[in-house]
């Protein structure tokens, strides 16, 4: 259901076919007998500056996709290509140039920081170990990159457990902004915070997009974080892209039945306001034994036995709108 991949002649980022499978093994000797096929022939495009929002529900491959694009996870199959150079390649010939150009930001904004590491020492370390600043200026660029995430620079020598949920992840995207990257995914950046923070977060990584010329994976279940930061947005099924679309068109016009259930289920603010909500029978299948055929089929409101017995592949259905679905007109 991946498709296969769109131009991408312009692109920063190039995903092709992308799989990981996790064996699964049982007996005394230990065989595989199956595999969890977390992500399975995965294809998009990521233009420079741009914030492709991933969007689907828990356990779908959304993180799997994020930390294999960042080689954290090793691929099963397909390949990732970074201004038209292979990830893989890249990472042998200079991994920690890299390392440099290509970060993450975490869900959980206290797990992902040392708690025994002042925040001195968490934003600065890897600054000094890559070169980008020698140790004696190391608190000047500490302060500064704690001033660009609104952090007050005094308090680099307390430790996370010092500081609140939102200050706390304020802090894991100053350590990212220290290493000057040029491509960040971000993994559910805001879903561990209070609503009252989510916002402030969100303006400003889009602040620091836009000054810093970022690229952004935005990884995440919430599709009205998804509509504030997001210029496209790309859905994943049981490991399958189902959909992508540039976000007004997406939000105005879904066309898998998928994506109109998920934007069915996003509040409203407005208690007048009449919208049809799509209820989902049954269960997400394990991925370790997809349906046949499409693998929303066993959900889909609108299958029919075609659906059962052959994948629909990814379709353009004109200005970059394109789905996977033998009905979507």
């Amino acid at each position: 259901m991946g498709g296969t991949t769109p131009d991408c002649e312009e692109n920063y980022i190039e995903v092709s076919e992308l799989k990981r499978y996790y064996p699964i093994k049982r007996g005394v000797l230990r065989r595989t007998v199956g595999h969890i096929k977390a992500v399975d022939g995965v294809s998009f495009c990521i233009k420079r500056g741009e914030t492709l929002g991933l969007v689907g529900e828990s356990g779908c491959g959304k993180t799997t996709v994020g930390r294999t694009i960042l080689r954290l996870i090793e691929p099963t199959s397909g390949s990732v290509r970074l201004c038209g150079e292979d990830v893989g390649e890249l990472e042998r010939r200079s991994g920690a140039s890299l390392r440099r150009r290509m970060q993450i930001i975490f869900q959980d904004p206290y797990g992902s920081l040392n708690p025994k590491m002042t925040v001195q020492d968490i934003i600065g370390e890897a600054p000094v170990f890559h070169g980008i600043v020698s140790r004696r200026d190391a608190a000047a660029y500490v302060c500064e990159m704690m001033d660009l995430v609104g952090l007050r620079p005094e308090s680099r020598a307390k430790y996370p457990h010092e500081f609140s949920g939102g200050q706390r992840q304020r802090i894991g995207i100053a350590r990212v902004l220290a290493m000057k990257p040029e491509f960040v995914v971000c993994d559910e950046p805001v879903s561990a915070l209070d609503v009252s923070i989510q916002s402030q977060v969100l303006n400003l990584l889009a602040d620091l997009r836009d000054a810093f010329s970022l690229t952004y994976l935005f990884i995440s279940h919430d599709l009205s974080v998804v509509k504030h930061i997001a210029d496209r947005v790309a859905v994943l099924y049981l490991g399958h892209l189902v959909e992508t679309a540039p976000k007004e068109k997406f939000f105005g016009n879904p066309l898998h039945p998928y994506s109109q259930a998920l934007i069915s289920a996003i509040p409203s603010t407005n208690p007048e306001a009449k919208r049809e909500r799509i209820i989902l029978e049954g269960d997400v299948p394990s991925p370790a034994d997809p349906p046949s055929g499409c693998v929303f089929s066993t959900r889909c409101p609108k299958a029919r036995p075609v659906c059962r017995e052959n994948p629909p592949e990814m379709r353009d259905m004109g200005d970059g709108h394109t789905t996977a679905c033998h009905f979507c007109r």
